[in-house]
Formats: C-alpha cells, sequence, structure tokens
C-alpha cells in the first residue's frame, strides 16, 4: 500500500504502537511523525495541535491520510483535513470532545473520508455488535462491561480525561433518554471470561454511549468497568460517594487515574439482547489496550485506503461489512473472540 501516512501523537504510547504495527504490515508505505519537538529523521515533523500554522508541512509532504493520536481540544486539525480534502482518523477523543466534533463536521462540506474512531479500544465495540448481530436496529439494549488493569501500558490521555471528568456527570441512555449518572456509582456483579471471574462493575463513560444511541438509535446503552484490583474498584467507589473527587485539585486527581504499568491483558465484554434473546461478545487483548487500541487503527486505515469510500462522514463500524472486522482482529495471535449465545 503506497501511502503517506501521518500520526499526530506518534510519540505517545498509541501513536508508536500504530506505528510499529502499520510499518510491519505495510511496509511500502511512508510514516510520518508528527510531534511539538524535533525527531531525529525527515519523517519526524514538528506539528502541534494547538499551532494550526504548523499544518503546512502536512501538504508539504502529501499527507493522505491523518491519524490524530493525541486531543485537538478546538478540532484544528479536522478543520484543516476537511479545508485540504485529507483523510482523517480520530481516535482520541472523549465523549464531549467527540460529539462537538462531529457537529463541526456536519456543517462542512466534505470532500475526504473523515473517521470518528473513538470508542473503546479504536472503536470496535459498535463494528462487533454490528457484525453479530441480525439487525443492529433489532437491539433493545447493549450492555459494555470493561476490565481494566493497572498494570497496563496505557498513555496519558485516558488517565487525563478520567481526573478531569470524575466529578462531573454524564450519560447513559434508558429507553432513549439520557439519565444523568456519575463514574464509579452503581456496582453491578458481572461474570468476566478468560479467567476473571465475578466482579463489581462501575459506572463508566466512553463515547459509544453516544454512538451506539445517537448514531445507531439503541434505546437502552450502558457503559461500566472493573479495575483488576478489586480493593482499588471499591476504593474508587467510596471516592465518589463521599465526594472526595469534588474537593481534590485536577493535579491530585491525575495522581489517582496517571499510573502505567509495563503491559497486561485487556478485556471487554458486551452484552446485546432482543426479542429473540441475548448474546455475549467477550474479546481479550494479551497485550492490553495500548496493542489493541494501535492494531483497531491500523485496521480501520487499511480498510480506508483499500476500498473506494465515498467521501462523507464515518464512524469506525461503518468501514466494515459482513465479518471482516472480526476476521481480521482473529487474525492476531494476541487477540481472542468468543461469542455466547
Amino acid at each position: 500500500m503506497k501511502s503517506n501516512i501521518l500520526i499526530i501523537g506518534g510519540n505517545g504510547t498509541v501513536g508508536k504502537t500504530i506505528a510499529r504495527i502499520f510499518a510491519s504490515r505495510n511496509p511500502q508505505a511512508a510514516i510520518f511523525i508528527g510531534g511539538r519537538k524535533q525527531g531525529k529523521t525527515d519523517n519526524d515533523l514538528i506539528i502541534d495541535v494547538t499551532k494550526p500554522h504548523t499544518f503546512q508541512v502536512i501538504i508539504d509532504k502529501k499527507i493522505d491520510v491523518i491519524i490524530l493520536s493525541v486531543n485537538d481540544k478546538e478540532d484544528h486539525v479536522l478543520r484543516f483535513a476537511i479545508e485540504n480534502k485529507i483523510d482523517y482518523l480520530d481516535i482520541t477523543k472523549p465523549t464531549p470532545d467527540l460529539v462537538k466534533a462531529y457537529d463541526f463536521a456536519k456543517k462542512h462540506t466534505i470532500n475526504s473520508r473523515i473517521v470518528f474512531s473513538s470508542g473503546w479500544m479504536g472503536g470496535i465495540v459498535s463494528g462487533l455488535i454490528n457484525e453479530f448481530s441480525d439487525s443492529i436496529n433489532d437491539i433493545d439494549e447493549a450492555k459494555l462491561f470493561v476490565y481494566y488493569s493497572v498494570k497496563d501500558l496505557a498513555g496519558e490521555s485516558s488517565a487525563h480525561f478520567m481526573a478531569e471528568n470524575v466529578a462531573k456527570p454524564f450519560f447513559k441512555y434508558q429507553n432513549n433518554k439520557p439519565v444523568s449518572i456519575k463514574h464509579f456509582l452503581d456496582a453491578e456483579p458481572f461474570r468476566f471470561s478468560f479467567g476473571i471471574g465475578t466482579r463489581q462493575a462501575y459506572n463508566f463513560d466512553v463515547p459509544d454511549l453516544y454512538i451506539l444511541n445517537q448514531i445507531e438509535k439503541i434505546p437502552n446503552v450502558s457503559v461500566k468497568m472493573t479495575y483488576n484490583s478489586k480493593f482499588i474498584t471499591w476504593l474508587l467507589g467510596a471516592f465518589q460517594k463521599i465526594r472526595l473527587y469534588n474537593i481534590l485539585s485536577l493535579k491530585e486527581r491525575k495522581m489517582i487515574f496517571g499510573s502505567s504499568g509495563n503491559g497486561d491483558q485487556s478485556i471487554f465484554e458486551i452484552v446485546i439482547k432482543t426479542h429473540e434473546g441475548s448474546k455475549k461478545i467477550s474479546l481479550q487483548s494479551t497485550k492490553g489496550q495500548a496493542e489493541l487500541t494501535a492494531l483497531s487503527a491500523v485496521l480501520h486505515v487499511e480498510h480506508l485506503l483499500k476500498n473506494s469510500y465515498e467521501n462523507k462522514i464515518y464512524f469506525s463500524h461503518h468501514l466494515y461489512q459482513n465479518s471482516s472486522l472480526f476476521q481480521s482482529l482473529n487474525a492476531s495471535e494476541t487477540i481472542h473472540i468468543k461469542i455466547t449465545e
């Protein structure tokens, strides 16, 4: 695949992993890394998402696809991609920023492929739901359960999002109505696969809540998560109950959520309910969330470049047909997927 690929935020944990995976699968592609500091090679570009004047190099290098793996709160890169007709894939936006960016893009004429892929683990949850449902329109309820290990290798963006938003309410959806909730409350027991067992799972905000309800029109959508440490999970819930997050400074909250290990498994499970019954999709990434998120981004870009998609706005699951996402993920030795009826 002869293409010029730019990864903005390519010096971060996920960005580096995207570059490694993409290069291994597409050796003929030219991969450029965008960051705020000068790198060591000609493919290292100075690009600061807060300074649009640094974007001229994107035109100079004839970039075909921009992969955004750093949070661009003001959507400068999105605006630049739309104005210059460059394909764009964003894997970083928390829910409020995703909603804002999507609303912004809808107001413009689109002459490239604009892909929002900010759902859990690179936006593959909606794709798997779509592939393993007879019709997404028949789904009454979708529940996502996340198992997160504090030993996993994680980038700064997710920790910073939690620090900034843990005291703020967000929405799940019941009968197509938004219900205001907060992180780490409303414990629900859930039996995780892959030897984890039953854990208490708590409210958690990911863009899939918005995508599955507002875009795919599933009337009931919720997301809950648990940490590998039962004590840490309980402690975070206790902090929320006593409103400790409300009085802690942002710096102090970052200390709570900013830990990152050397690597561990990542697991999520999707429970889909229709009038005819329920189905559970279980996915384990033995190399953890950074690897799975990066692989997802690579798969999205490969599909984007190999297929003649028309110029418009997409969510990443719209790029796949039949069981192509499942087959692509299942081909990896580090990913295991189980379907339980």
